[in-house]
């Protein structure tokens, strides 16, 4: 089964990425799989304050990813596979990659305008070394032509 990787966050790109791959996935007898990422924390000098920083920072990747897999519940009718991983975002893409040969293709939104994000500036300028395709999904696009490419 070919599965798709999506790294959830914030950002209306995610949204568009999250989208097509949900559209793909659906018109594929794919799967889809999200990544939230959190990032390591700057060292505080108190362990409790940096734990509890870290502790609303995971639970707001929860958060993203359980919204995300509700509006997927919606497109597919499938609930997809979904992780929340702390640490360098390029390196836990990797390790997602590498866990799962099922992934069939990394997809990334690309904001509407300005440079790129610095996921899709790595990935985009590393694709020889990804085990699957990298897709990059124009944010510029209206959820019709969206829906039409997927």
């Amino acid at each position: 089964m070919r599965t798709y990787l999506v790294i959830i966050d914030e950002t209306p790109e995610a949204e568009i990425a999250l989208r097509f791959a949900a559209r793909r996935a659906a018109k594929t007898g794919g799967a889809v799989e999200i990544l939230a990422l959190v990032e390591p924390q700057q060292f505080v000098a108190w362990g409790a304050v940096q734990a509890a920083i870290e502790g609303e920072a995971l639970d707001h990747a929860q958060e993203l990813v359980t919204k995300a897999a509700g509006s997927l519940m919606e497109e597919l009718g499938a609930y997809p596979t979904i992780h929340v991983k702390q640490g360098d975002a390029i390196a836990m893409i990797r390790e997602t990659l590498g866990a799962n040969p099922e992934i069939g293709a990394l997809v990334l939104g690309a904001a509407a305008s300005g440079a790129p994000g610095p996921l899709v500036s790595h990935f985009a300028s590393d694709t020889g070394a990804l085990p699957c395709p990298l897709m990059i999904i124009p944010g510029s696009l209206s959820v019709e032509q969206l829906d039409r490419l997927s």
